[in-house]
């Protein structure tokens, strides 16, 4: 019989950090207190991952090890909640969604934009909220903050101060990669370059980060539009003779990409760039991470990147 209780995996971020000469950085005890303020002892093992991080500086091997984690205790726990830094707190929440294959427990993620013992914080209701939720949830992977629940790899942060951070957007399916039974996928090395385009911007540095990088987030105009800029040609030429996966996603928040609306999109399309359609920045990012670190070649990356996975694009028209 699978236990009742939740599992706290604390990673650091704001909402157990502390005052110091230069600024606010992780500290212990702060969350074992607002456990205690909030009387969760009884119904929560909690787990500090040491070292504790501002999630600035998160990286895929962060993912791997709390994929490992909730994988080493999947069966032990009913449910689990994660205290994670708001900067990358949703690139997280995708990356777990995509690498946990067969998940049947709920995964809240949450966090603060004010430290938990410092005036006006909002992280003990956060983390309050999470707790109750993580027992009401759906199996899958949410966030919850400032008395929203959010599907993890449909939000983005959208504030860098205001109590209510993150926003969310809809999706046919749960956010969650269905299967018969659990399965961790790990996320590997690979060296992903994130390229926005703007008028007039430096196409020699698209063109270096297509030469040496393993995959690229295109970050395009609209519904996926580029300058035709003859640089930028040749950058997406050099990509696609090294067989590299570039994915386009949208600069606006809604929307997403149709790649060949516009004739300043025809571009993309020659060179085979993968439509990423309305999945968020952190979503892509993600997911081409995975897809270079679980599939051989470009034509099973693309395959993957295109193929919904768990809840990542919006619903279909």
């Amino acid at each position: 019989m699978t236990s009742s209780r939740t599992l706290l995996l604390h990673t650091g971020g704001t909402i157990g950090m502390a005052p110091s000469p230069e600024g606010l950085h992780p500290a212990t005890g702060l969350v074992e207190r607002a456990l205690d303020r909030l009387e969760a002892r009884g119904a929560v093992d909690l787990q500090r991952l040491d070292p504790l991080i501002d999630s600035a500086n998160a990286t895929p091997e962060d993912w791997n090890r709390l994929s490992a984690e909730i994988a080493a205790h999947h069966a032990d726990y009913g449910s689990f909640v994660i205290t994670h830094g708001t900067d990358t707190l949703a690139f997280t929440a995708s990356a777990l969604a995509m690498a946990l294959e067969g998940l049947d427990k709920p995964v809240i993620l949450t966090g603060a934009m004010v430290p938990l013992e410092q005036p006006g914080s909002d992280g003990e209701r956060n983390l309050a909220d999470a707790l109750r939720i993580a027992g009401e949830a759906e199996p899958g992977v949410w966030i919850q903050f400032a008395g929203q629940l959010l599907r993890g790899p449909r939000a983005r942060k959208v504030h860098s101060a205001a109590h209510d951070a993150f926003s969310g957007w809809p999706s046919e399916r749960m956010p969650r990669r269905a299967g018969p039974r659990l399965i961790r996928h790990a996320f590997g090395r690979a060296s992903i370059a994130v390229l926005p385009v703007a008028p007039g911007c430096a196409m020699q540095v698209i063109e270096h980060a297509m030469k040496v990088c393993d995959g690229i987030v295109l970050r395009c105009y609209g519904s996926g539009t580029v300058p035709n800029d003859p640089v930028l040609a040749g950058a997406l030429q050099a990509a696609a003779a090294r067989a590299i996966p570039v994915v386009a996603v949208s600069q606006t928040l809604e929307g997403g990409t149709t790649l060949g609306t516009y004739e300043a999109g025809a571009i993309l399309l020659r060179h085979g760039v993968i439509d990423g359609r309305d999945m968020t920045l952190e979503a892509a990012y993600a997911k081409l991470a995975l897809a270079l670190a679980t599939c051989p070649d470009l034509a099973a990356q693309r395959a993957f990147v295109e193929a919904p996975l768990c809840g990542e694009f919006g619903p279909t028209t």
